[in-house]
């Protein structure tokens, strides 16, 4: 926190044009947002009505179809990115404004969701005066709707005239079409090309920003013994069988590496017997076994989160050691597949940090502090973190992510509009 304190302090004074009240046109910014909130709320509610599950690629191509018009009547040039057909995915939409005032922005938000069409419809309805509540209103159609009216505010005011802004709604960020290199290649490709990145996904707090983002990996862990009589385990031969080596793995993962801040590592799956049938692709097993047959198979299929690269590859070197030291009778390997890349910490990512505080402060609501890397899960802006500085959490506040009752709060949703068209302005004056 010192640190953050200590970067903010030194931008607000070598920085003119982030140490300003809101000018004249930003408090036209202001009353703009305000008189147009009834528009940011349809716009909301047209969206989230309709099912945009990842695999609901004609949904998820009418909410970006809908955005598509928006972001045009922000003076952006809009196109499709397309993905190959086998991988079942809509695909991506993109609005640039190509200029060379500012700070070249890349502003991240996603059209699908996690509700498929099989599931419960929940369409928009409101719980009370300031609350409601529908599929994606959180995650993160909120948020894409929070971006889209900042920028129509700024088009108003012609605050956009000349500057390089690229904004990527992706259509599969819920489940992504693999291999990522493919259905991710457009969206690095673009964001090499500019310098900030501001990510739209669901804020944790009211001034939470997340300066930071955990990635996520997996591991597969196969081992392997002698088939026996039950009644001649522990004896060095036939030895101890694979389940109990696969047990002792796991024990040891958890006594070795448990208490690594921001580490996780988690086994979703555990079979054994005399005969597994382990689908990777699916997670799914079939088992024979018989508790007087000592295991010959074992396979344990899990996750490994972390904050930076460094820390996943100590972490798994730590288990690749733990797997190699086996039981009698036993043998076994662990394969680690890569993932959602982490959003490590910076000082860039901390300077923006201290634009969204001066601007949040200008608006009367206070600084803004840095959440815990722990609490969220990886995301698209982790694929492009290593490029360019970061920050995300812009998007609205509400709870139930992911969930049945998923649910927005309205009292906040005016705030998020203001301070992006803010934020935005300012980064745009920025040299």
């Amino acid at each position: 926190m010192k640190k953050i304190l200590l970067v903010f302090i030194a931008l607000i004074s070598l920085s003119p044009a982030f140490s300003q009240q809101p000018t004249d046109v930003e408090k036209k910014l202001i009353a703009y947002i305000d008189k147009h909130l009834p528009d940011a709320i349809n716009l909301l509610k047209e969206t989230v009505n309709i099912n945009s599950g990842t695999l609901n690629m004609q949904g998820v191509r009418k909410v970006g179809d809908i955005y598509k018009k928006e972001l045009e009547k922000a003076g952006f040039t809009c196109t499709w990115i397309k993905l190959p057909d086998s991988m079942k995915r809509a695909g991506h939409l993109v609005a640039t404004r190509k200029g060379k005032k500012g700070k070249k922005l890349f502003i991240i938000g996603h059209l699908d969701t996690v509700f498929e069409p099989d599931m419960p419809a929940g369409p928009y309805t409101m719980l009370n005066d300031s609350t409601a509540t529908g599929q994606g209103v959180n995650d993160m159609k909120g948020g894409d709707v929070v971006a889209i009216m900042a920028l129509q505010a700024l088009h108003e005011y012609k605050l956009l005239d000349d500057t390089n802004i690229t904004v990527y709604f992706t259509g599969d960020e819920e489940k992504g079409g693999v291999p990522t290199s493919v259905s991710r290649a457009d969206f690095i490709e673009r964001a090499k090309q500019c310098e900030i990145a501001l990510g739209f996904e669901g804020a944790a707090g009211k001034n939470i920003i997340a300066t930071a983002r955990r990635g996520g990996s997996a591991w597969l862990l196969e081992v392997e013994g002698k088939q026996a009589h039950s009644s001649q385990v522990f004896k060095d031969d036939p030895g101890y069988g694979a389940i109990y080596e696969a047990a002792r793995i796991v024990n040891e993962f958890r006594t070795t590496l448990i208490g690594e801040k921001y580490l996780t590592f988690n086994p979703g799956i555990f079979v054994g017997g005399s005969d597994v049938n382990y689908v990777e692709k699916n997670a799914t097993a079939t088992v024979i076994g018989k508790d007087n047959i000592i295991s010959p198979m074992a396979r344990v299929h899990g996750d490994l989160r972390f904050l930076t690269a460094a820390q996943k590859d100590e972490a798994r070197k730590k288990m690749s050691a733990i797997v190699a030291k086996n039981l009698p009778g036993t043998k076994a390997k662990i394969t680690f597949y890569d993932g959602i890349p982490s959003m490590a910490p910076t000082e860039g990512n901390n300077k923006i940090l201290a634009v969204i505080s001066k601007v949040s402060i200008d608006l009367g609501m206070g600084p803004a502090v840095a959440g815990d890397p722990g609490s969220r899960g990886a995301g698209d802006i982790s694929y492009v973190a290593e490029f360019l500085d970061c920050v995300d959490g812009l998007g609205v506040m509400g709870g139930g992510a992911h969930a049945p009752g998923e649910t927005i709060d309205l009292k906040t949703f005016p705030f998020f509009i203001k301070r992006s068209a803010l934020l935005i302005n300012r980064l745009c004056l920025a040299k």
